[in-house]
């Protein structure tokens, strides 16, 4: 699969998701409620996006997201 077959949307999302399950576990977090509520929001949209009607393999593309996800907030970290 080729990491341009993701919506821009989606990878967002994903890059949003990894950012804010690693402020959730940080030492002594702030704002945990908003925290968790967030994560929810999140994992939501990730599950049921449109996208993942259109693919073969979902479990490969969802392991796929992920990676390209961490890169992506590697990048943008540096």
């Amino acid at each position: 699969m080729d990491v341009t077959d993701f919506p821009d949307d989606l990878v967002q999302t994903q890059v949003d998701w990894n950012a804010t399950y690693q402020a959730l576990a940080a030492p002594r977090p702030r704002d945990t409620t908003a925290l968790r509520r967030r994560l929810l929001l999140l994992s939501a949209r990730l599950w049921w996006h449109p996208y993942w009607g259109t693919v073969p393999s979902v479990p490969a593309a969802r392991s796929e997201l992920r990676q390209l996800a961490r890169v992506y907030g590697a990048v943008r970290a540096a």
